[in-house]
């Protein structure tokens, strides 16, 4: 599209000269350059990238698995018993194992031996009111699979 001016209308005629002239003091570099965005607000940027390590989470263990884990330790030792706290050879029964893990009747032995319990009533019915009469009426495996999942459910539930 051409326009055409008149030369009857008021306008003054531009210098082309002059005009490029003055863009070149304005802009000297006539090739655009981008502007960077302006930076986040620092509640909004983004946090630098921190590099994975392989190192596996540290994850302390809970006193009621670290008695029960020391107690099941302690029958693998010693042995375990039934009809007896200590038998002449010195194998313990559960609550013999629990007494020495805790190493007193503390918070960690009682959550323990509660939780024991609940396991062997999850495993070997409900009639079970305490944890001697459990281990006396069982055998060792099927006492051990109770210890393993008291185990494992302190440890899930972080105790």
């Amino acid at each position: 599209m051409n326009t055409r001016t008149d030369s009857s209308t008021d306008f003054t005629p531009v210098d082309q000269d002059l005009y490029a002239a003055a863009f070149q003091l304005l802009d000297p570099d006539p090739t655009p350059v981008p502007t960077p965005a302006p930076a986040p607000p620092a509640a909004l940027a983004v946090p630098a990238q921190v590099p994975l390590t392989t190192a596996a989470p540290v994850r302390l263990t809970g006193p009621v698995e670290k008695t029960l884990t020391d107690a099941l330790t302690f029958l693998d030792t010693h042995g375990w018993t039934r009809y007896s706290l200590i038998n002449t050879e010195g194998a313990r029964c559960s609550i013999g194992a629990l007494r020495v893990a805790a190493g007193s009747r503390n918070a960690a032995y009682r959550d323990a031996g509660n939780l024991l319990l609940d396991e062997a009533r999850g495993q070997h019915g409900k009639k079970w009111q305490a944890i001697p009469a459990w281990n006396d009426s069982h055998s060792g495996a099927q006492v051990r699979s109770v210890w393993e999942a008291a185990i494992r459910r302190a440890h899930h539930l972080n105790i």
